[in-house]
This record gives C-alpha cells, sequence and structure tokens, in this order.
C-alpha cells in the first residue's frame, strides 16, 4: 500500500475517531444534562412535596384556626347571651327592688299610720284627769265625752233631754267621779221640768255621796226650793237652818236666811 493510500485510508478513520470523540461526548454531555435534569426534577418535586406538606400542614393549621375561631365565636355569642341574660337578670332584679323599696315604704307608712291610730286609740281608753267644781279625780275619756255632752243640752236650755242624758249617765257611772256633779244637774234639770219629787230624791242622793261636795250647799238651798214647790214649808226651813249651820259663811247661807226670813 502506497504512502499517498494509506493516507487517505487514515483520514477517513481519524475523522471516523473524531466523530466518534464527538459523539461519546456529546453523549457524555447529554448523559449528564439528563442526570442534572433528573437531580433538577427530584429537586423539584421533593419541593413541590414540601410545599404540599406546609400546604397540607398549613391547610391543618388553618381548619384548626377556623375550629378554633369558630369555638371562640361560639364562646363569645354564649357570653353575649349570658351578658344579655345577666343584663336582663339585674333589670328584673333592680325592679324587683324597686317595687320592694315602693312596697317598704307603703308598708312603713301604714304601720306608722296604724301605730299613730292605735296610740290615739289607746289615749282615748286611757283616763283622763278631770277638774270639776273644785275636785279632782280621774275618768275614762268616754265618761268626759258623755258628761260634757250632757251639760252642753243643759246649758242650751233643753232641760228634757238634759234630764234624759243626765240620768242615762247617773245610771251608767255609778262609781263614776262626775256622779256627785252629774246628780247636782239632774236634780236641777228635773226640778226645771217640774218633776219634784225625783228633783229632790236625787238631791239627797248627791248629798249622801259626796256631802263635803263644793256644791252640796247649793244642793241643800236646791231641796229646800223643791219642798217649797211640794208644799212641805217645814221641810223647806228645815233643810235651810241645816244649810245655814252647815255652811254659815258661804254666800248660799245669805240666800238661805233671806228665804227662811219670808217663810215665816
Amino acid at each position: 500500500m502506497s504512502a499517498r493510500a494509506s493516507c487517505v485510508f487514515t483520514r477517513p478513520l481519524g475523522l471516523l475517531a473524531l466523530v466518534l470523540v464527538g459523539l461519546v461526548g456529546s453523549a457524555q454531555a447529554a448523559l449528564f444534562e439528563d442526570e442534572e435534569a433528573r437531580r433538577a426534577i427530584l429537586d423539584l418535586r421533593q419541593r413541590v412535596e414540601q410545599s404540599n406538606n406546609v400546604i397540607k400542614g398549613m391547610g391543618e393549621e388553618n381548619a384548626q384556626l377556623r375550629r378554633a375561631l369558630l369555638d371562640l365565636q361560639g364562646q363569645i355569642e354564649g357570653l353575649k347571651s349570658d351578658l344579655s341574660k345577666s343584663r336582663g337578670v339585674q333589670e328584673q332584679l333592680a325592679r324587683d327592688l324597686s317595687e320592694l323599696q315602693i312596697r317598704q315604704k307603703d308598708l312603713l307608712m301604714g304601720l306608722e299610720e296604724r301605730l299613730r291610730r292605735s296610740d290615739e286609740r289607746v289615749q282615748r281608753l286611757e283616763p283622763v284627769k278631770v277638774s270639776l267644781d273644785g275636785a279632782e279625780f280621774m275618768a275614762e275619756p268616754f265618761e268626759k265625752r258623755e258628761y260634757d255632752a250632757a251639760m252642753e243640752t243643759f246649758r242650751n236650755g233643753d232641760f228634757v233631754a238634759a234630764q234624759m242624758a243626765l240620768g242615762a249617765f247617773v245610771s251608767r257611772h255609778r262609781l263614776s267621779g262626775y256622779l256627785p256633779s252629774a246628780l247636782f244637774w239632774l236634780g236641777n234639770a228635773q226640778y226645771a221640768n217640774k218633776d219634784y219629787k225625783e228633783s229632790l230624791a236625787n238631791f239627797q242622793r248627791m248629798l249622801k255621796a259626796s256631802p263635803n261636795h263644793p256644791r252640796a250647799a247649793e244642793a241643800m238651798l236646791a231641796m229646800a226650793n223643791v219642798q217649797i214647790e211640794l208644799k212641805d214649808l217645814r221641810s223647806a226651813r228645815k233643810t235651810m237652818e241645816d244649810l245655814i249651820k252647815a255652811y254659815p259663811s258661804s254666800e248660799t247661807a245669805a240666800t238661805a236666811r233671806d228665804r227662811l226670813a219670808r217663810l215665816r
């Protein structure tokens, strides 16, 4: 083989070798690039999975957070409801308290009024000190009212009604401190009504019950007047003589002396 032929033959082989080397290099480069791509893909997948895991975790956390928020919202609503109920209860309690205070005030006022009336009733029932015709004694309030009413009738000149009122008083209050005075005025009312016998009897009864009464001398002179009306002049003179002896310094005794002188 000639050198030229050898050279010709060698060139294709060199070119082939070069081509093969290039192909090998390209293949190696492609293989290297595929490996890098796979690693990149794997890395990307890993990152995606991590992201998915993070997202999934965030989703779970969000779900938990939403549940927590919903639970918190429920608690808030429950508290609002409780607060509203509490306010309602407080308002009701305030109204009840106000009503109780009003009732308490009304009850206290009613109690005070009842106590005042009770005190008045007690005072009306308690004996009172009376000063009458120079004498002092204790009397029941109703006795005083009855006696005063009867005497008011007498002073008005209604001797018939006064006789009835004083007669009723004497019958009801036989132990009253008013009795001597009531008998005296009863006798005078009967004398005015010309009921002489009853008048005389009540003057005698008065003197027997209270001989030292301030109106005893007047009662004796009234007895003498009744006895004169009854035409019992002897008894009338005796009564006036007794009056003068018992009460010599009294004005009534001086009047008795004048009448006694006229009777003689």
